[in-house]
């Protein structure tokens, strides 16, 4: 059986990114390829730092309310599918 998955490397240890459906202890055999970084669409630097001043701008006129819900456990915001 062939599948592709996508991983992270932490700590020395492979994490999935994607579902797996191997049995615990299956042996594999890895390919690692590096993924490229793409390049940022605006290559300005003065343009760069006018978006980002403008989204903290943003951030601040909107903050989170003080009833907002509770905060995401690791998870619920790593939620496996």
């Amino acid at each position: 059986m062939s599948q592709t998955l996508k991983a992270i490397y932490r700590d020395g240890v492979f994490i999935p990114q994607t579902p797996c459906d191997l049995p615990e202890g299956s042996e594999v055999e890895l390919n690692v390829r590096e993924q490229q970084a793409d390049q940022p669409a605006v290559t300005d630097l003065e343009e760069r730092k006018r978006i980002l001043k403008e989204v903290v701008e943003n951030m601040r006129a909107n903050p989170l309310p003080a009833d907002a819900p509770r905060r995401f456990t690791r998870e619920e915001l790593h939620e496996r599918r």
